[in-house]
């Protein structure tokens, strides 16, 4: 049953909008993040590091979140519409298996969105000249920054559950990124969901260790990723879905 609910997720996908978005949006941070990059080229003297951290400096805490809001408010939208919440929730599926199937249809499109990041940031450091080898560190910085991109979709795919509407989810996403600056300032990263995003990618210290450890930032991730996973269970479970 989860095959074929996931299969149906995957349908949605194809030749959806969502993909606009998926190519267009992380273009805009690349561009800002170097053109940021080449403003200040006379004090940033680590070349690949301090480009990724211009990069990640727009994307983590402003496009990222809102991208990956608005696949969760997508695959949630369908089901909103045209009383089609009704024939989910009749289909002999378990109602676990909906939301694991849009868990995972949404995880595969992070996983797509962080290859896409890591490609624009080596297109536009061999754009600029940038002479050094690429960071052998880049692949972990997208392993672990998808790790926090897929807690951010389990908790917006609750959210999307909740409220009908396609753009108020995308806004708290943004919101959550934003947020998400603050409670890195405050050396609260690894205690909120949004934040992990951004310990995930070094977005203020690709040089360095990450600013938590390894097992908080794990322990953070799970702990998010079974919360939403219950609430989702819960929800849907216990409370008749309103549609139409």
């Amino acid at each position: 049953m989860f095959f074929k609910a996931l299969c149906a997720e995957g349908m949605k996908l194809r030749r959806s909008p969502v993909w606009l978005a998926f190519f267009i949006l992380p273009v805009l941070p690349a561009f800002m993040g170097t053109f940021n990059y080449l403003q200040n080229v006379g004090i940033l003297k680590h070349q690949w590091y301090d480009l990724w951290s211009q990069h990640t400096l727009f994307t983590c805490y402003f496009f990222l979140p809102a991208i990956i809001g608005v696949y969760c408010s997508y695959l949630c939208r369908l089901e909103h519409v045209n009383h089609n919440w009704n024939t989910v929730m009749t289909a002999p599926v378990p109602v676990l298996h909906i939301y694991l199937s849009k868990l995972s249809a949404v995880s595969f499109m992070v996983l797509l969105t962080q290859s896409w990041i890591g490609a624009l940031f080596v297109i536009s450091g061999k754009l600029i000249g940038l002479a050094k080898p690429v960071p052998s560190e880049l692949p972990v910085w997208l392993l672990y920054g998808a790790a926090g991109g897929i807690v951010i979709g389990a908790l917006q795919l609750c959210i999307s559950l909740v409220i009908r509407s396609f753009a108020v989810p995308v806004g708290l996403a943004l919101i959550g990124g934003v947020t998400g600056l603050a409670a890195m300032a405050k050396g609260y990263g690894a205690l909120y969901p949004y934040s992990l995003l951004c310990l995930g990618m070094r977005a203020n210290r690709p040089d360095g260790p990450m600013q938590c450890s390894t097992g908080q930032f794990i322990f953070g991730s799970f702990f998010y990723l079974a919360a939403g996973i219950v609430f989702a269970g819960v929800w849907l479970k216990k409370r008749d879905v309103v549609t139409g």
